[in-house]
């Protein structure tokens, strides 16, 4: 008999577990009985069966809902039906995942009610009450609000027939005018940062001052390759190459490889020796094929998400601006140190766009021409 737990979220695979379960996705607090094959749960310290076989997860979650009493009058619980209906299932997993992100900005949004945003009953949410709050979250993340309104409406459409819900809120919500163009740093302020989260990366976790450990690394990988952040979340062993790095580039953007330099091999290599003892250290089993293994992970083993990347680096800029190695000024995200990558790419624009897998010249013009760093990119 097998206990399947979501707070463990990262669990092996329960072969006995029928096929179209997605074993990442169970209810919080339900059980799977290998031996008899039924879904179970422990209300109270009571045994109790919940749901055959042949339950499919959104029975499963519809089944623990009922079982704990949840209010279905909530916006989360519509949130929740559509994450693991099969409409949600056939999306892209980039696109899931935003979803996932947005419903967690949600359930995390305090109204002036003191509740989650996702804990507002349906009937009460308007039109007005969704410019709010895109508007409130515009004013330090404009992206973010942004993905949050296209969230809600496609959530409120997938609803429409199936949860009865009439009218979509969400629609011809005016967006959040999002900044023309990313802070780049120079390349003294980008050198001082990386070198400051290496240092506060090697102090020991969870200490005053200390930062996740892999941030350097990420830094320095995602300005020598000019990635994304999910660029580099998502580099394998598959993407060594003896010549460079493949990336594989999101947003249409054509794939290519980065040559190496002492910079990024450090880099690189200080990841995959990191994660090879994490891993021996958990005692986890090692994919076989190299595309399963991921090259960045978390201290427990496993791929390191979104929202733990976004964390990890806004923590350590607040470190920064302590430190005074940054200033409000001089802030900048972690995508700018791809800007910054292809600022710094030596040759013509043509060469900067080759480098970047940018598809045409307009997706170049948006980086700064300027720069100069004492060793260039890859």
């Amino acid at each position: 008999m097998a206990r399947r737990n979501r707070t463990n979220r990262h669990r092996k695979v329960d072969p006995s577990i029928p096929a179209f379960i997605d074993q990442r996705q169970p209810p919080v607090g339900i059980y799977w009985n290998r031996r008899d094959r039924y879904w179970y749960s422990l209300p109270g310290g009571k045994y109790t069966r919940v749901a055959g076989e042949d339950a499919r997860l959104s029975d499963l979650h519809a089944a623990m809902e009922t079982l704990h009493g949840a209010d279905r009058g909530t916006l989360d619980y519509m949130l929740g039906r559509f994450e693991t209906s099969k409409q949600f299932e056939v999306l892209a997993v980039r696109t899931q995942d935003d979803y996932k992100y947005c419903r967690k900005v949600l359930q995390g949004f305090k109204t002036k009610l003191g509740i989650p945003f996702a804990d507002l009953r349906r009937a009460s949410i308007t039109p007005p009450t969704v410019q709010r709050l895109v508007d409130k979250i515009a004013e330090t993340h404009p992206s973010k609000a942004n993905h949050v309104a296209r969230y809600l409406s496609a959530a409120y459409r997938w609803a429409g027939l199936r949860v009865g819900v009439e009218k979509n809120p969400a629609k011809g919500v005016q967006q959040a005018r999002e900044r023309g163009a990313h802070r780049v740093p120079d390349a003294e302020t980008m050198r001082a940062l990386i070198a400051f989260l290496r240092e506060r990366g090697s102090r020991k976790g969870h200490t005053e001052g200390s930062v996740s450990p892999y941030l350097w690394a990420v830094a320095e990988i995602a300005y020598r390759c000019r990635m994304r952040g999910i660029e580099v979340r998502e580099l394998t062993d598959a993407d060594w190459t003896v010549e460079g790095v493949i990336v594989r580039r999101h947003k249409g953007s054509l794939d290519n490889i980065t040559r190496w330099c002492p910079e990024l091999r450090e880099a690189w290599d200080w990841l995959a020796n990191r994660r090879n003892k994490i891993w021996q250290r958990k005692v986890l089993a090692v994919p076989l094929t190299p595309d399963k293994r991921t090259l960045l992970v978390t201290e427990s083993g496993h791929a390191v998400g979104r929202s733990t990347l976004n964390t990890a680096w806004q923590r350590a800029m607040q470190q920064a601006l302590k430190a005074g190695v940054l200033t409000a000024e001089t802030r900048f995200g972690l995508h700018a140190t791809k800007h910054r990558g292809v600022t710094d790419t030596p040759g013509t624009r043509r060469d900067k766009q080759d480098a970047a897998g940018h598809r045409s010249p307009t997706m170049t013009d948006v980086y700064d021409p300027a720069g100069n760093m004492s060793k260039k990119p890859g």
